[in-house]
């Protein structure tokens, strides 16, 4: 197949703008003599180094945000922590999705002795985006230059997504990595067309895919930015990581009260996803107007697909969270890092402006960058709620969880929370092999409650859904007409309420 001129290309297709790094099925010999496929010119090392120092510097700053967890990160302490047999018993029933990554964690915890917890649970999220942005950067060289890899890389670890990720002890960063991977080794077996690479880029999807199951929503998307010649290799390639994966989407299948929380695709959901979609057109028409098409199909489609495809599925299950395809947002650095090479090689005032946007862009990311690494940018903090419990606590005769996940907040440091009874514990966590531990039935619960005098109960901020389970109605119910609010301390993300009898406050 002949190498396309990248200016006039028909169709979308994974190229480079570069002569010696174009990238096509290999050429078959015509005579005796063999025809070998050009390799791709050096990447500097300053197109990957700086990218890669940045979001090092960036990462470490605040990395433990003032010693506070969020719920999240409080079960990937809880599970990584668990015994191997409590581990895989537990992800039969329950988060088999990031099964994967607890056992990674649980490997990691055990090798790092007294080692700060906080920096062992975050830092494989640090270094998996910091070698996402390396390889961010060696995507955009591959396709439109050195100084557009460099600007891509460097827009990358700028994302606040991408800096918030970097400090969380979740699976997401991790897949984001593999997924850019993947994609260049995608573009890679495109260029060599042998078998070995198609391989490795069929592997480490499959990785991705097997540390969260979302990454095969990137697979749609390497397809339609291949170019033809190259469609059917793919589509095998992709069918068979689906089939190793089908195992553990039948799990997890099986255990969707996990993601039960999700609501409908809300407003905040599409505007989000309209913007960035908008933002990466803005940037493919650049491209296109300086006749550099050949980022715009791999970047574009890996910007706007996976979401796309997971906005259009929530209409059926709600399952739309953003970071569940935090990768896409490598297609969005590499369409704005390209972009602004094309605009910086113009003259006057577009190149003008060009630095002007860039500019305005840090500094409008500047008081975003420092909120992320407080203990009020995420959804809760849990050592904070410990520590109110430990005063919200004295005298009590126990404690409720409203709903019973809330008992989250007590799995990283029980000792403020051991002194409560939990009125409504059947079964704890590690014990019974779930995530939050099981509860009594309804007519327990009624008989413990109402033989305390003072009780605590955790709940969520005012105005959230409630649970509709017989134990969550019969918690509300005996507080309501057996006790009163003596007072309520509200944190981020919580409600601490003290109840007592009447005239018991």
């Amino acid at each position: 197949m002949p190498v396309r001129d990248h200016c006039h290309a028909p169709e979308p297709t994974i190229a480079t703008t570069h002569a010696p790094e174009q990238l096509a099925p290999p050429v078959r010999p015509r005579d005796t003599h063999t025809t070998r496929v050009a390799r791709p010119a050096r990447t500097p090392a300053t197109v990957v180094l700086a990218p890669v120092a940045l979001s090092l510097a960036l990462g470490l700053w605040g990395l433990r945000r003032g010693g506070s967890m969020w719920r999240d990160e409080a079960v990937t302490y809880d599970m990584a922590r668990r015994s191997l047999p409590d581990l895989g018993a537990t992800l039969g029933h329950a988060d088999a999705v990031h099964g994967l990554y607890y056992l990674l964690m649980h490997g990691l915890f055990a090798l790092s002795g007294g080692a700060d917890p906080l920096l062992v649970l975050r830092l494989p999220s640090l270094l998996a985006l910091t070698a996402a942005a390396g390889t961010v950067a060696l995507l955009g060289h591959r396709l439109a230059g050195p100084r557009a890899g460099l600007l891509s890389g460097v827009v990358f670890v700028l994302l606040p997504p991408v800096q918030r990720y970097a400090q969380e002890g979740r699976s997401y960063a991790l897949v984001c990595a593999l997924v850019v991977w993947a994609t260049y080794l995608l573009l890679r077996a495109v260029r060599t067309g042998t078998g070995r690479a198609w391989l490795a880029y069929g592997a480490v999807a499959l990785a991705a895919c097997a540390v969260h199951e979302f990454a095969v929503l990137a697979l749609p998307a390497h397809l339609s930015a291949l170019p033809r010649g190259a469609r059917a290799t793919g589509a095998r390639v992709m069918a068979g990581v689906c089939v190793c994966l089908a195992p553990l989407v039948v799990l997890s299948t099986r255990q969707t009260e996990q993601v039960a929380w999700i609501g409908g695709i809300g407003a905040g959901a599409i505007l989000g996803f309209a913007g960035v979609a908008a933002l990466g057109l803005a940037c493919a028409g650049v491209l296109r107007r300086a006749g550099r098409r050949d980022p715009i199909a791999p970047a574009l489609s890996l910007l706007v697909l996976p979401p796309l495809l997971l906005l259009l599925f929530s209409l059926v299950k709600p399952l739309y969270v953003d970071r569940y395809v935090l990768y896409a947002h490598a297609g969005t650095a590499l369409l704005v890092g390209a972009a602004l090479d094309r605009l910086i090689r113009a003259r006057g005032r577009i190149r003008a402006g060009a630095f002007l946007a860039a500019g305005t862009a840090v500094l409008v990311l500047l008081p975003v960058t420092l909120d992320l690494r407080t203990p009020h940018s995420r959804t809760d903090d849990v050592t904070a709620i410990a520590e109110a419990v430990r005063d919200a606590g004295r005298g009590a005769d126990g404690i409720v969880y409203l709903p019973s996940r809330r008992r989250v907040w007590s799995l990283p440091d029980p000792g403020p929370f051991r002194p409560l009874p939990d009125l409504a514990l059947s079964g704890p966590p590690a014990a019974s092999h779930t995530l939050y531990g099981t509860e009594l039935p309804a007519s327990d619960i009624r008989a413990r409650m109402r033989a305390a005098t003072r009780i605590v109960a955790l709940r969520d901020p005012a105005g959230r859904p409630v649970d509709r389970t017989a134990q969550e109605a019969t918690k509300r119910e005996v507080l309501a007409e057996d006790f009163v609010e003596c007072g309520t301390r509200r944190l981020r993300g919580a409600r601490i309420t003290v109840y007592a009898r009447p005239g018991g406050c």
